[in-house]
């Protein structure tokens, strides 16, 4: 199929009738814009504030802005909504938090919690300050899978299951920014999967003089963390510039035994030249060694709350309930990930530019869990392994292990694109390269008789339990090597004075899979191979200065998570309880928006209406993997969600800013889903991990030395089946900070001292659905047959934590 062709095809599935709306205003805006650009004020800076044009100014290029501000430029307090909110321009609805509310927060806040009180965004905590992995958001009802996550044109997302691990993206100090764009990612922003938006990253810019910041921190549950950043100013004459940051934390778990530590390093450096040019090198190092927290059914919830079986042991005891498989450094999960970027903007010409940001990154992991063993009756794969293990602690030859679940990934590619300015378009022309090398394994580590095991990275095979033949004894080995190839084209139209914007686009995705299940048995190679159009458009409007309407229907796709494609077998009896999809459709959604926007002169606010079908819904959940919980995903077929968001937020009024924000969703499958031969009766059910109604609100205080911020969420009810036969219930927290900004003290810039606490109410609650099942109680299929229930498993969120914070610039 050519492109033309598949574009028609596209075409055709797509919905016009807010297409035809765009039109419209077009014509109208056409028709009435002179008379219109003549009564209505230009506001002050823009092109036409200066006197008549001949021709419209050409709108500017679409390139990474180097903003040049250090610490000591920094003015707290002057943000709206206390720097929730900023006044939109584009005509994609997207919302922003900046460092004038992050600096506020915890400074182990990830990038999900700052995001939490936006409109559509639906995060599940498992710990108060952010160290556990066991975290996740949903946006618009879309899992934290269906997100785009990009560092300053980088992707950051997990190579095999498109997630994102916020705690390993940056440390919060760093930041200036953090975006969520609800309904699409940006035409040339480098990622497969983005049909629930995008999170866009953005470091702070290294100060032109030589300087730092640094603070250390305390609280609850022994928490410790220290940070410094160190700026190095010019270097002699070359005109480079940069920062280099370190932290250090430490928290026990605030249920249950354990202890998290983590360790970060985040850099930039930056160099500009000539008119406009400029390149940077930026990137983070990240380790963590943290501890299980378990994801309990709503029976055992309303049994135990947040003790009893819902924790682990802190001691190792083989005669207890799970029979010593429940010691929490069984359990321990380290992780190891690198990411480095390096955009770069040429301006060729005056009207000609070139953006090319090349990355590579390398992630390893340990995902184990305690589990049992026999010595004899083994399968490698399908095969028998015909020998006999000793293991130690064995008991009627059963002995307790240490199941390993390692991923081992290696990214690396590039982005280009081709900007050329002519009159009022600016056209695009870009091409993506993505190379991705993903290896998993399940290997077993023998534990001793004090519950130890070595090793807990496992990558020294000799730590693990080998064969007589010395390999590895594995109950999985799975390598995938995947390839994507993206071109894409559009054009940025600015008419009657960039009061009326036009956005076209195409991008064409071609990605390859190749995989191969190296354990024996049926399957050897998993494959997969996709080329999916997608069109866009979007229009903004500015009726005045005041005033804005925007509009876009867009269209993504994400392929089946790696895990879809490979069978999985029980090593002790060879039988498949995972088999590979071979229909790996991708999802496909058309997704439209319609907008409307106010920046007046007390009050930023925004309302848009959005509407998404998907086909073939690609919703991720976990799979038990040796009694470790691993991510698969299922095909819940055609949805529909629609709904509407809403923020609203003030500039500073007295030194007060307000925030509120909210948002209704209606979320619906629309086809029965095929289970155990059978068919379940889901069409017309709500979709898992879909909340009705969210809400939320600020209030921020900063008169430059005094400052303040109290937030509150609520989250409504959302279903963990596709029968919506279990729900997990709605629920609120708050969170409060208040400190003070010391005058500068000779070299100290601006000493701070701060208070955080999280979950000011100690709220016991199901933060969100770690696992949704197709159906929780036994359901009668459609063709008669009883198809069995599965208990879905949720997060746990984090119970009441204060944090004392002291830092300081200099």
């Amino acid at each position: 199929m050519g492109l033309a062709q598949a574009a028609g095809s596209v075409a055709g599935r797509a919905r016009c009738n807010w297409l035809l709306v765009g039109v419209s205003l077009c014509a109208l805006a056409v028709h009435s814009g002179a008379a219109w650009a003549q009564a209505a004020p230009a506001p002050a800076g823009t092109p036409e504030a200066a006197g008549p044009a001949r021709h419209p100014a050409p709108p500017a290029p679409k390139t990474e802005t180097i903003r040049v501000i250090g610490d000591a430029d920094q003015v707290p307090g002057r943000h709206p909504g206390g720097g929730l909110i900023r006044a939109g321009q584009g005509d994609r609805s997207v919302s922003t938090v900046d460092q004038d509310y992050i600096s506020r927060q915890p400074p182990t806040a990830t990038a999900f919690q700052l995001v939490s009180v936006l409109p559509g965004a639906n995060v599940s905590t498992s710990d108060p300050f952010g160290f556990s992995p066991a975290t996740d958001i949903s946006v618009r009802g879309l899992g934290n899978d269906a997100l785009g996550y990009v560092l300053e044109g980088m992707p950051l997302n997990d190579v095999a299951y498109y997630s994102g691990y916020p705690s390993q993206f940056a440390d919060s100090e760093n930041y200036d920014s953090v975006s969520l764009a609800q309904g699409a990612a940006d035409l040339d922003s480098p990622v497969l999967n983005a049909a629930g938006g995008l999170m866009s990253l953005a470091f702070r810019d290294p100060a032109r003089k030589a300087g730092g910041y640094a603070g250390v921190s305390y609280g609850s549950y022994d928490t410790n963390r220290a940070f410094v950043r160190l700026d190095t100013g010019a270097i002699g004459r070359s005109g480079v510039r940069g920062f280099v940051s370190y932290s250090h934390g430490a928290t026990d778990n605030w249920r249950g035994p354990g202890r998290d530590t983590r360790q970060h390093v985040d850099f930039k450096f930056v160099k500009d030249w000539g008119a406009g040019s400029h390149a940077a090198i930026l990137g983070s190092w990240n380790q963590t060694d943290t501890s299980h927290y378990p994801q309990p059914t709503l029976a055992s919830w309303k049994q135990d709350g947040i003790g009893g079986a819902n924790n682990l042991a802190a001691r190792y005891d083989v005669t207890d309930a799970q029979g010593g498989t429940d010691y929490w450094r069984l359990w321990r999960d380290p992780e190891r990930t690198l990411y480095v970027g390096a955009p770069v903007h040429l301006r060729l010409t005056g009207r000609l530019s070139l953006d090319v940001t090349p990355y590579a990154q390398f992630a390893y992991g340990n995902f184990p869990a305690g589990s049992t063993l026999p010595e004899s009756g083994l399968y490698d794969g399908t095969r028998p392994v015909g020998q006999d293990l000793t293991l130690p602690g064995a008991v009627d030859g059963v002995a307790v292990v240490r199941a390993n679940y390692t991923q081992r990934s290696y990214r690396s590619g590039f982005n280009s694109a081709l900007h050329y300015r002519w009159k009022w378009n600016d056209f695009v022309l870009g091409y993506w390269y993505d190379y991705t090398d993903d290896t998993e394994q399940d290997s077993f580590t023998p534990v001793g008789g004090n519950g130890h095991a070595a090793d807990i990275w496992a990558v020294r095979n000799s730590d693990t339990i080998l064969l007589a033949d010395g390999s590895q004894f594995l109950a999985g080995n799975q390598h995938t090597i995947s390839q994507a190839n993206a071109l894409f084209l559009g054009d940025h139209i600015a008419l009657l004075h960039d009061r009326l914007t036009i956005d076209a686009g195409f991008k064409a995705v071609m990605l390859t899979r190749d995989g191969v299940n190296a354990m024996p048995g049926p399957q050897y190679r998993a494959d997969g191979n996709y080329f999916e159009p997608l069109p866009r458009f979007g229009l903004r409007w500015r009726v005045d200065r005041r005033h804005q309407i925007f509009l876009n229907a867009t269209t993504n796709f994400r392929a089946p998570a790696s895990s879809a494609f490979y069978n999985e077998y029980d090593p002790t009896s060879g039988l498949a309880y995972q088999r590979g999809v071979s229909d790996t459709r991708p999802e496909y959604s058309i997704s439209e928006e319609l907008g409307y926007r106010y920046d007046g002169r007390w009050i930023v606010g925004s309302l848009t209406l959005f509407n998404y079908n998907f086909t073939n819904r690609q919703v991720a959940t976990e799979i038990s993997v040796n009694n470790s919980l691993v991510q698969s995903t299922i095909n819940a077929g055609g949805q529909t969600s629609r709904g509407v968001d809403v923020e609203v937020g003030t500039r500073p009024w007295h030194h007060f800013s307000p925030y509120v924000s909210g948002e209704y969703l209606h979320a619906t499958i629309d086809n029965d889903i095929a289970a155990d031969g059978d068919v379940l009766p889901t069409r017309g059910k709500t979709a898992v991990r879909s909340p009705t109604l969210q809400a939320a609100a600020g209030l921020s205080y900063d008169d430059g030395h005094l400052f303040g911020v109290a937030t509150v969420k609520y989250v409504g009810h959302q279903y963990a089946s596709f029968m919506n036969d279990e729900r997990l219930s709605d629920h609120a927290t708050g969170d409060l900070a208040f400190g003070y900004r010391f005058s500068d003290v000779s070299r100290l810039h601006a000493p701070t001292l701060r208070m955080n606490f999280v979950n000011i109410t100690d709220a016991h609650f199901l933060s969100g659905v770690a696992s949704p099942t197709l159906n929780a109680a036994d359901t009668t299929g459609r063709h008669g047959t009883v198809i069995g229930g599965s208990a879905p498993v949720y997060y746990i969120g984090g119970g009441f934590a204060a944090l004392f914070t002291a830092s300081t610039g200099f």
